[in-house]
């Protein structure tokens, strides 16, 4: 066993092309570290519907320079088994560590392979990308990102040429092309051949920006703008230029790039602390909103003044914003059957409820934008983990950029009737009723934790939970007349009111996550405050029974 494993680690050496990569393994070989050289020769990185998405280092279970060059070629041949023999591959990245080679390597394999490769022109938001794509009329897309992970990870995006990421079967199809990859040295690699993009392409993005805003609409909204230290700034502030808002007021110290997100442990908003600065930076300058970003620009936090919370701020979760937007474009005037509003069933389902007023057709799907971007019709979508589709017809992904703009338009409105985000928000839960989410989400080292949780429920589905019953436990994994099969499960609860609880491990990172919904009806203005405190009584009472259900 040990033989076998110091044979295979100095095979991959053999051909390793990063002098880094090789630094490290060749150092793990010496050493005889039968440890860190099991753990990354225990398979390899697994391509599905996220792509690629990992640890950077040395070896198969790592992301790597070799690694890529793999699944470039494993796509590479895919498209040409589906007729693109010279068709056109933009690729994009962001600031991460290794990106810009990651993406580089790509061009050249896709050149090597006889097809067009174009590289945009520096690190850009994901949804510059994903525009390209149908803009420049490529037969495919691949986005270098590990979007909101931790700074040691990186990724690989891959979009076909409808602009949407990939869904099974082409994710199965096309990973059954890297396995098929032998020694990189078949692997043509030339020096030159491809494009680098200029910034018409990025141009073009941002005249589609203004798209999402109506003629005329105020645009008086003060923010404060945070980057989370990744590739937004830029973009962001162009496009709000475009567009006549006030300039936003920068966080400094996370405006610009940088690979090591020194002032967050994790550079995504959702996380506890990442949202400090920008908060600090707010109570300086005394905005209407504050806005992030995550490092790759394709979601979108908004926080709004709240005197009843520390520090002055709230942030807003995913589903307010969700429902907010939705809102929002109804009173732009989308309506009827042929304007579609859909979003991933882990998301909550007001949005329905508000579709439903608006006679506006509505519709779930399996979580991810990959799933989204495909309903017919869609004129909207979102999910909670921070991720709007305002513009189908520009981008068919999620747009943190596009979305800032549509948030900030509808403040600009509510602020020149001297109302706010919080004022709307409390308007549809008295129109349909206070719809309360919240999460439960356990980070693992052990996969295999995650593996167990799953399976103690399903053998042992709790009956109960915060007082409410259990009315109805679906496991996903059969599918359902609407949904493809997935691996989750799903609860309806009922008893004193409504909720419901999907429990799934993350698609991209060591987590499993559970997500609770709590629907309270409210008569009149003066119930709303007994409505949030026991919503939230009771979305704790689920967390805490669900945990002990599930062993985590």
């Amino acid at each position: 066993m040990q033989d076998d494993l110091i044979a295979r680690a100095r095979t991959w050496l053999a051909e390793d092309p990063d002098e880094e990569t090789r630094e490290e393994l060749a150092k793990l070989i010496d050493s005889q570290e039968l440890a860190g050289l099991a753990e990354r020769f225990a398979g390899t990185l697994q391509f599905g519907t996220a792509g690629l998405r990992g640890e950077l280092g040395a070896g198969p279970m790592r992301m790597n320079r070799s690694v890529v060059i793999r699944a470039a070629a494993g796509l590479a041949a895919y498209l040409k088994k589906q007729g693109s023999t010279d068709g056109l591959v933009v690729i994009g990245y962001d600031a991460r560590h290794k990106s810009a080679d990651f993406a580089r390597d790509t061009a050249a394999v896709m050149t090597g392979a006889g097809l067009r490769a174009a590289l945009l022109p520096r690190p850009l938001p994901t949804p510059v990308l994903a525009y390209a794509i149908r803009h420049l009329g490529a037969v495919a897309g691949v986005e270098v990102t590990a979007s909101h992970n931790p700074p040691r990870d990186n990724g690989y995006k891959v979009y076909l040429g409808d602009g949407s990421q990939i869904v099974p079967p082409s994710d199965a199809e096309i990973a059954a092309e890297i396995a098929a990859v032998a020694a990189l040295a078949g692997v043509p690699r030339p020096e030159n051949g491809w494009d680098v993009l200029g910034d018409e392409v990025l141009d073009a993005y941002l005249a589609r920006t203004d798209a999402v805003l109506t003629n005329g609409s105020p645009r008086s909204a003060r923010v404060v703008y945070t980057a989370m230290h990744g590739v937004g700034k830029d973009v962001l502030t162009a496009a709000f230029d475009r567009a006549g808002f006030p300039a936003p007021v920068l966080v400094a110290e996370q405006a610009e790039p940088d690979p090591d997100f020194p002032t967050v442990a994790f550079p995504n908003p959702e996380e506890p602390g990442a949202m400090d600065l920008a908060f600090a930076t707010a109570r300086r300058a005394g905005p209407d909103l504050v806005i992030a970003n995550d490092p790759d620009a394709d979601r979108c936090a908004v926080a709004v003044p709240d005197e009843a919370v520390e520090g002055g701020w709230r942030m807003l979760r995913g589903d307010e914003v969700g429902a907010l937007l939705a809102e929002h474009l109804v009173h732009k005037g989308v309506s009827g059957k042929d304007s579609t509003f859909a979003e991933s069933i882990v998301s909550s389902s007001l949005l329905g409820r508000i579709a439903e007023a608006a006679g506006v057709a509505y519709e779930e799907t399996l979580t991810g934008f990959k799933w989204i971007a495909r309903v017919e019709g869609l004129r909207y979508g979102y999910e909670e983990a921070l991720g709007y589709c305002v513009d189908p017809e520009g981008v068919r992904d999620k747009d943190g950029i596009t979305a800032a703009l549509l948030v900030a338009e509808l403040a600009s409105e509510l602020k020149e009737q001297g109302r706010t985000l919080t004022d709307l928000l409390d308007d549809l839960a008295m129109e349909h009723g206070l719809h309360a989410t919240d999460q439960l989400s356990v980070r693992v080292q052990d996969l295999s934790l995650i593996a167990d949780a799953m399976r103690r429920l399903r053998e042992r589905p709790p009956a109960m939970l915060a007082g409410l019953r259990v009315a109805s436990a679906e496991d996903l994994t059969q599918g359902t007349a609407t949904l493809p099969p997935t691996d989750g499960l799903r609860y309806y609860l009922d008893g004193e009111f409504d909720a419901r609880v999907i429990v799934r491990p993350s698609g991209t990172e060591p987590k499993l996550k559970c997500y609770l919904e709590v629907v309270v009806p409210v008569a009149e203005a003066g119930d709303l405050e007994p409505a949030r405190a026991r919503a939230a009584e009771v979305l704790a009472g689920i967390k805490a029974d669900l945990s002990a259900a599930a062993g985590i």
